[in-house]
């Protein structure tokens, strides 16, 4: 069955993460509004639905009859059904537990340059952006990818990704991660990667997987830029 991804045209965002986990498994999927005439209108008939199980925003996933929202959530359905996780319950739990954190950061990210409200503009919350952006590139960076080197470099994972030998959603999704700090803040980033040889390792590995590989080349992959989650304001980067 194909499944069907709703996103916002136009924007990598949290949609990508989804992406990854499809393309890295091979899915058959189907990327509604940007590929079918229709799609934005069916989003939003989705979204203002009153069934009992609405979504609360993109993305979601269509699977069958059902509707799953929210990012961890979909790739915690997607790593059972397309082998993205481990069968450890208590492992897969953990790979559920890094990619929450991912969303965490990710979160931060786009606080960084919408301190003061996501409705309004970036232009109307110059000075508060400023201050989020030193703090974010000072410290947060460091901590969230700090984590994930120590992660990394536990041997008693018992292999090069994450979560083992085999690779996970939170391996494709930590690469995201990693690349859209290295679009919004390549400065800060040029300065923290010494400090962060496994992740960067670990990303380079991702990026070099067959089927990820020949979706970076893809038109299917998106390229970043300032309407997403992950933008480049220089004068945010230091």
């Amino acid at each position: 069955m194909t499944l069907q991804l709703y996103y916002w045209p136009g924007l990598p965002g949290r949609g990508e993460f989804v992406r990854l986990a499809l393309e890295q498994a091979g899915a058959p999927y189907v990327d509604l509004v940007r590929d079918t005439p229709k799609g934005m209108a069916a989003l939003m008939e989705i979204m203002e639905d009153e069934g009992a199980t609405p979504p609360f925003a993109p993305p979601f996933l269509k699977d069958g009859k059902h509707i799953i929202g929210q990012t961890a959530a979909i790739l915690l359905h997607l790593g059972d059904t397309l082998n993205l996780t481990p069968r450890d319950p208590f492992k897969r739990i953990w790979v559920h537990q890094m990619q929450l954190t991912i969303v965490d950061a990710v979160a931060e990210v786009h606080n960084v340059h919408h301190p003061i409200a996501v409705s309004a503009y970036y232009e109307d919350q110059k000075p508060e952006a400023r201050r989020a952006a030193k703090a974010f590139r000072d410290e947060r960076i460091p901590k969230f990818l700090g984590w994930f080197e120590r992660i990394l470099g536990n041997d008693e994972r018992g292999g090069k990704w994450l979560a083992g030998r085999s690779v996970s959603y939170a391996d494709l999704s930590l690469f995201h991660l990693v690349e859209g700090l290295r679009y919004a803040f390549p400065k800060a980033m040029k300065r923290h990667q010494p400090e962060l040889p496994r992740v960067m390792a670990l990303a380079d590995a991702v990026r070099d997987l067959p089927n990820i590989a020949a979706y970076l080349k893809s038109p299917r992959r998106l390229a970043f830029n300032e309407d997403g989650i992950f933008r480049h304001y220089p004068e945010l980067d230091g």
